[in-house]
Protein backbone atom coordinates (compact mmCIF):
# COMPACT_ATOMS: atom_id res chain seq x y z
CA UNK A 1 0.00 0.00 0.00
CA UNK A 2 1.35 3.48 -0.78
CA UNK A 3 2.15 5.53 2.32
CA UNK A 4 3.37 8.99 3.32
CA UNK A 5 5.05 9.60 6.66
CA UNK A 6 6.04 12.74 8.56
CA UNK A 7 8.99 12.15 10.88
CA UNK A 8 9.76 13.28 14.43
CA UNK A 9 6.22 13.32 15.82
CA UNK A 10 5.65 11.75 19.21
CA UNK A 11 2.74 9.34 18.81
CA UNK A 12 2.61 7.07 15.74
CA UNK A 13 -0.83 7.04 14.08
CA UNK A 14 -1.89 4.98 11.09
CA UNK A 15 -4.86 6.19 9.03
CA UNK A 16 -6.17 3.73 6.44
CA UNK A 17 -8.47 5.26 3.85
CA UNK A 18 -11.16 3.28 2.05
CA UNK A 19 -9.67 3.85 -1.41
CA UNK A 20 -6.52 4.99 -3.15
CA UNK A 21 -5.18 8.50 -2.57
CA UNK A 22 -7.41 11.04 -4.33
CA UNK A 23 -9.25 14.31 -3.74
CA UNK A 24 -11.81 12.59 -1.49
CA UNK A 25 -9.03 12.20 1.10
CA UNK A 26 -7.29 15.48 0.35
CA UNK A 27 -7.86 17.07 3.74
CA UNK A 28 -5.86 14.36 5.50
CA UNK A 29 -2.93 14.81 3.15
CA UNK A 30 -3.23 18.58 3.55
CA UNK A 31 -3.04 18.25 7.34
CA UNK A 32 0.06 16.10 6.94
CA UNK A 33 1.71 18.47 4.47
CA UNK A 34 1.04 21.58 6.57
CA UNK A 35 2.27 20.06 9.82
CA UNK A 36 -1.07 20.05 11.62
CA UNK A 37 -0.64 16.47 12.81
CA UNK A 38 2.90 17.16 13.96
CA UNK A 39 1.66 20.18 15.91
CA UNK A 40 -0.65 17.81 17.79
CA UNK A 41 2.27 15.52 18.63
CA UNK A 42 1.21 12.91 16.10
CA UNK A 43 3.36 11.02 13.61
CA UNK A 44 0.69 10.19 11.03
CA UNK A 45 1.07 7.70 8.22
CA UNK A 46 -1.69 7.59 5.60
CA UNK A 47 -2.22 4.29 3.80
CA UNK A 48 -4.63 3.53 0.99
CA UNK A 49 -6.75 0.41 1.05
CA UNK A 50 -7.39 -1.74 -1.97
CA UNK A 51 -10.89 -2.96 -2.92
CA UNK A 52 -10.06 -6.42 -1.54
CA UNK A 53 -9.15 -5.23 1.95
CA UNK A 54 -11.41 -5.46 5.00
CA UNK A 55 -10.56 -2.05 6.41
CA UNK A 56 -12.53 -2.33 9.70
CA UNK A 57 -10.70 -5.60 10.38
CA UNK A 58 -7.37 -3.71 10.19
CA UNK A 59 -8.70 -1.36 12.87
CA UNK A 60 -9.81 -4.21 15.13
CA UNK A 61 -6.52 -6.04 14.64
CA UNK A 62 -4.54 -2.98 15.75
CA UNK A 63 -3.11 -2.44 12.27
CA UNK A 64 -4.81 0.95 11.98
CA UNK A 65 -5.71 3.67 14.48
CA UNK A 66 -8.30 5.41 12.30
CA UNK A 67 -10.12 4.53 9.09
CA UNK A 68 -12.58 6.23 6.78
CA UNK A 69 -15.76 4.19 6.81
CA UNK A 70 -19.45 4.08 5.94
CA UNK A 71 -22.40 4.74 8.23
CA UNK A 72 -24.14 1.49 7.27
CA UNK A 73 -20.97 -0.50 7.88
CA UNK A 74 -20.46 1.04 11.31
CA UNK A 75 -24.06 0.57 12.45
CA UNK A 76 -24.08 -3.04 11.29
CA UNK A 77 -20.76 -3.72 13.01
CA UNK A 78 -21.88 -2.22 16.31
CA UNK A 79 -25.13 -4.18 16.13
CA UNK A 80 -22.96 -7.32 15.89
CA UNK A 81 -20.98 -6.38 18.98
CA UNK A 82 -17.94 -4.97 17.16
CA UNK A 83 -16.65 -1.92 19.08
CA UNK A 84 -16.29 0.66 16.30
CA UNK A 85 -17.21 4.30 16.78
CA UNK A 86 -17.44 7.23 14.36
CA UNK A 87 -15.83 10.35 15.84
CA UNK A 88 -16.34 12.88 13.02
CA UNK A 89 -17.65 12.93 9.47
CA UNK A 90 -15.55 13.95 6.51
CA UNK A 91 -18.55 14.81 4.33
CA UNK A 92 -22.02 15.90 5.32
CA UNK A 93 -23.58 13.80 2.56
CA UNK A 94 -22.71 10.46 0.99
CA UNK A 95 -21.11 11.21 -2.37
CA UNK A 96 -22.33 8.04 -4.08
CA UNK A 97 -24.91 7.87 -6.85
CA UNK A 98 -25.75 6.18 -10.15
CA UNK A 99 -24.13 7.08 -13.45
CA UNK A 100 -26.21 6.52 -16.59
CA UNK A 101 -25.82 7.23 -20.27
CA UNK A 102 -27.04 10.70 -21.15
CA UNK A 103 -30.36 9.62 -22.66
CA UNK A 104 -31.60 8.76 -19.16
CA UNK A 105 -33.23 11.76 -17.47
CA UNK A 106 -34.77 9.99 -14.47
CA UNK A 107 -33.92 6.84 -12.56
CA UNK A 108 -37.49 5.67 -13.16
CA UNK A 109 -36.37 4.94 -16.72
CA UNK A 110 -33.94 2.26 -15.53
CA UNK A 111 -36.57 -0.40 -14.82
CA UNK A 112 -35.41 -3.51 -16.66
CA UNK A 113 -31.95 -2.03 -17.38
CA UNK A 114 -28.76 -3.68 -16.07
CA UNK A 115 -27.38 -1.78 -13.07
CA UNK A 116 -23.79 -2.56 -12.10
CA UNK A 117 -23.25 -2.57 -8.34
CA UNK A 118 -20.57 -3.88 -5.99
CA UNK A 119 -21.36 -6.83 -3.75
CA UNK A 120 -21.41 -4.60 -0.66
CA UNK A 121 -24.10 -2.41 -2.23
CA UNK A 122 -26.65 -5.19 -1.83
CA UNK A 123 -26.78 -4.30 1.86
CA UNK A 124 -26.54 -0.53 1.53
CA UNK A 125 -28.36 1.45 -1.15
CA UNK A 126 -29.72 -1.36 -3.37
CA UNK A 127 -32.75 -2.31 -1.19
CA UNK A 128 -33.72 1.37 -1.10
CA UNK A 129 -33.35 1.81 -4.86
CA UNK A 130 -35.48 -1.29 -5.48
CA UNK A 131 -38.27 0.02 -3.31
CA UNK A 132 -38.08 3.61 -4.52
CA UNK A 133 -37.92 2.92 -8.26
CA UNK A 134 -39.41 -0.53 -8.68
CA UNK A 135 -36.15 -2.25 -9.61
CA UNK A 136 -35.61 -5.98 -9.08
CA UNK A 137 -32.61 -8.15 -8.24
CA UNK A 138 -32.43 -9.51 -11.78
CA UNK A 139 -31.20 -6.08 -12.88
CA UNK A 140 -28.25 -6.06 -10.47
CA UNK A 141 -25.07 -6.95 -12.33
CA UNK A 142 -21.66 -7.24 -10.70
CA UNK A 143 -19.50 -4.11 -10.71
CA UNK A 144 -15.80 -4.93 -10.53
CA UNK A 145 -14.69 -1.27 -10.75
CA UNK A 146 -14.05 -1.76 -14.45
CA UNK A 147 -16.22 0.63 -16.49
CA UNK A 148 -15.83 -1.15 -19.83
CA UNK A 149 -19.12 -3.11 -19.48
CA UNK A 150 -20.92 0.18 -18.83
CA UNK A 151 -19.25 1.90 -21.78
CA UNK A 152 -20.11 -1.02 -24.06
CA UNK A 153 -23.80 -1.20 -23.10
CA UNK A 154 -25.86 1.96 -23.72
CA UNK A 155 -28.67 0.54 -21.58
CA UNK A 156 -26.50 0.01 -18.49
CA UNK A 157 -26.12 2.11 -15.35
CA UNK A 158 -23.39 1.85 -12.73
CA UNK A 159 -22.83 2.93 -9.14
CA UNK A 160 -20.46 5.85 -9.15
CA UNK A 161 -18.88 8.86 -7.56
CA UNK A 162 -19.06 12.08 -9.53
CA UNK A 163 -15.37 12.71 -8.90
CA UNK A 164 -14.27 9.25 -10.07
CA UNK A 165 -16.41 7.30 -12.56
CA UNK A 166 -17.76 10.49 -14.14
CA UNK A 167 -14.18 11.62 -14.69
CA UNK A 168 -13.37 8.32 -16.40
CA UNK A 169 -16.45 8.63 -18.61
CA UNK A 170 -15.42 12.11 -19.72
CA UNK A 171 -11.89 10.91 -20.51
CA UNK A 172 -13.41 8.19 -22.69
CA UNK A 173 -15.77 10.67 -24.41
CA UNK A 174 -18.86 8.85 -23.11
CA UNK A 175 -21.70 11.33 -22.39
CA UNK A 176 -23.25 10.51 -19.02
CA UNK A 177 -25.57 11.78 -16.32
CA UNK A 178 -24.97 11.45 -12.60
CA UNK A 179 -27.74 11.05 -10.01
CA UNK A 180 -26.43 11.62 -6.46
CA UNK A 181 -28.24 9.56 -3.86
CA UNK A 182 -28.09 12.35 -1.27
CA UNK A 183 -30.40 14.45 -3.43
CA UNK A 184 -32.90 11.57 -3.59
CA UNK A 185 -33.38 11.06 0.13
CA UNK A 186 -30.41 8.84 1.03
CA UNK A 187 -29.49 9.90 4.60
CA UNK A 188 -25.94 8.76 5.52
CA UNK A 189 -22.94 10.97 6.13
CA UNK A 190 -19.94 10.48 3.85
CA UNK A 191 -16.62 8.89 4.84
CA UNK A 192 -16.86 9.24 8.63
CA UNK A 193 -13.64 9.03 10.62
CA UNK A 194 -13.77 5.81 12.63
CA UNK A 195 -11.74 4.36 15.47
CA UNK A 196 -12.28 1.76 18.19
CA UNK A 197 -14.36 2.44 21.27
CA UNK A 198 -11.30 1.61 23.37
CA UNK A 199 -9.17 4.30 21.72
CA UNK A 200 -11.97 6.86 21.83
CA UNK A 201 -12.51 6.29 25.55
CA UNK A 202 -8.90 5.76 26.60
CA UNK A 203 -6.87 8.09 24.38
CA UNK A 204 -9.09 11.16 24.18
CA UNK A 205 -6.27 13.66 23.67
CA UNK A 206 -4.88 11.66 20.75
CA UNK A 207 -8.29 11.27 19.15
CA UNK A 208 -9.14 14.94 19.63
CA UNK A 209 -5.79 16.03 18.20
CA UNK A 210 -6.19 13.80 15.17
CA UNK A 211 -9.70 15.09 14.48
CA UNK A 212 -8.73 18.73 14.99
CA UNK A 213 -5.74 18.47 12.63
CA UNK A 214 -7.76 16.54 10.03
CA UNK A 215 -10.61 19.06 9.98
CA UNK A 216 -8.16 21.95 9.74
CA UNK A 217 -6.63 20.12 6.79
CA UNK A 218 -10.04 19.79 5.13
CA UNK A 219 -10.78 23.46 5.72
CA UNK A 220 -7.52 24.46 4.02
CA UNK A 221 -7.67 21.87 1.24
CA UNK A 222 -10.82 23.35 -0.22
CA UNK A 223 -9.13 26.78 -0.45
CA UNK A 224 -5.59 25.84 -1.50
CA UNK A 225 -5.14 22.14 -2.24
CA UNK A 226 -1.58 22.35 -3.56
CA UNK A 227 0.21 21.06 -0.42
CA UNK A 228 -2.10 18.08 -0.06
CA UNK A 229 -2.10 17.34 -3.78
CA UNK A 230 1.69 17.10 -3.83
CA UNK A 231 1.51 14.24 -1.31
CA UNK A 232 -1.42 12.58 -3.08
CA UNK A 233 0.49 12.50 -6.36
CA UNK A 234 3.43 10.86 -4.59
CA UNK A 235 1.21 8.32 -2.83
CA UNK A 236 -0.80 7.40 -5.95
CA UNK A 237 1.24 7.38 -9.13
CA UNK A 238 -1.90 6.75 -11.21
CA UNK A 239 -3.46 10.01 -10.07
CA UNK A 240 -3.03 13.11 -12.23
CA UNK A 241 -3.25 16.86 -11.51
CA UNK A 242 -6.20 17.14 -13.89
CA UNK A 243 -8.10 14.40 -12.07
CA UNK A 244 -7.39 16.04 -8.71
CA UNK A 245 -8.65 19.39 -9.99
CA UNK A 246 -11.82 17.70 -11.28
CA UNK A 247 -12.32 15.93 -7.97
CA UNK A 248 -11.97 19.11 -5.91
CA UNK A 249 -14.34 21.00 -8.21
CA UNK A 250 -16.85 18.17 -7.87
CA UNK A 251 -16.65 18.19 -4.07
CA UNK A 252 -17.12 21.95 -4.02
CA UNK A 253 -20.08 21.79 -6.40
CA UNK A 254 -21.69 19.12 -4.22
CA UNK A 255 -21.06 21.13 -1.04
CA UNK A 256 -19.60 17.95 0.38
CA UNK A 257 -18.20 19.53 3.54
CA UNK A 258 -21.19 21.76 4.16
CA UNK A 259 -24.69 21.50 5.60
CA UNK A 260 -26.93 23.72 7.70
CA UNK A 261 -25.27 22.09 10.72
CA UNK A 262 -21.73 23.08 9.73
CA UNK A 263 -22.69 26.77 9.55
CA UNK A 264 -22.97 26.83 13.34
CA UNK A 265 -21.19 23.66 14.50
CA UNK A 266 -18.19 23.53 12.17
CA UNK A 267 -17.01 21.06 9.53
CA UNK A 268 -16.89 17.40 10.44
CA UNK A 269 -19.93 17.80 12.65
CA UNK A 270 -22.38 14.97 13.31
CA UNK A 271 -25.73 14.99 15.06
CA UNK A 272 -27.76 12.34 16.79
CA UNK A 273 -30.71 13.29 14.58
CA UNK A 274 -28.81 12.51 11.38
CA UNK A 275 -27.55 9.19 12.73
CA UNK A 276 -31.07 8.30 13.82
CA UNK A 277 -32.30 9.06 10.29
CA UNK A 278 -29.79 6.54 8.93
CA UNK A 279 -30.73 4.04 11.63
CA UNK A 280 -34.42 4.44 10.80
CA UNK A 281 -33.63 4.06 7.10
CA UNK A 282 -31.79 0.80 7.72
CA UNK A 283 -34.53 -0.56 9.98
CA UNK A 284 -37.19 0.32 7.40
CA UNK A 285 -35.29 -1.60 4.72
CA UNK A 286 -34.56 -4.57 7.02
CA UNK A 287 -30.84 -3.85 7.09
CA UNK A 288 -30.71 -3.35 10.86
CA UNK A 289 -32.71 -4.81 13.73
CA UNK A 290 -35.03 -2.34 15.40
CA UNK A 291 -33.49 -3.26 18.76
CA UNK A 292 -29.89 -2.63 17.62
CA UNK A 293 -27.76 -0.39 19.84
CA UNK A 294 -27.28 2.29 17.19
CA UNK A 295 -26.27 5.09 19.57
CA UNK A 296 -22.99 3.36 20.41
CA UNK A 297 -21.91 3.65 16.76
CA UNK A 298 -20.93 7.32 17.05
CA UNK A 299 -19.96 10.06 19.44
CA UNK A 300 -20.36 13.80 18.90
CA UNK A 301 -18.28 14.67 21.98
CA UNK A 302 -15.24 15.66 19.91
CA UNK A 303 -16.78 17.66 17.09
CA UNK A 304 -19.19 19.37 19.50
CA UNK A 305 -16.23 21.17 21.11
CA UNK A 306 -13.78 21.68 18.22
CA UNK A 307 -15.80 24.08 16.05
CA UNK A 308 -13.48 24.10 13.01
CA UNK A 309 -15.49 26.55 10.92
CA UNK A 310 -15.60 26.60 7.10
CA UNK A 311 -13.52 29.30 5.44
Amino acid sequence: MPSIRRARAATPIRLVTSWYAQAEFGGFYEALAKGYYAAEGLDVRIEAASPQMNVPQLLLAGQADFITGYDFQILSAVASGIPLVAVASTFQHDQQGLMTHDDITSLDQLRGHPILIASSSHVTFWPWLKEKYGFDDAQAARYTFNLQPFFANPAAAVQAYASSEVWDAQRNNVPVRFFPFAGLGYPPYGAPIVTTRQKSAGQEDTVRGFIRASLMGWRDYMDDPAPGNDLILKANTRMTPDHLAFGIATLKKAGALLSPDTATRGIGTMTTERWKATRDFMVAHKLLAETADWQSAFTTSYVDTLRIMPS
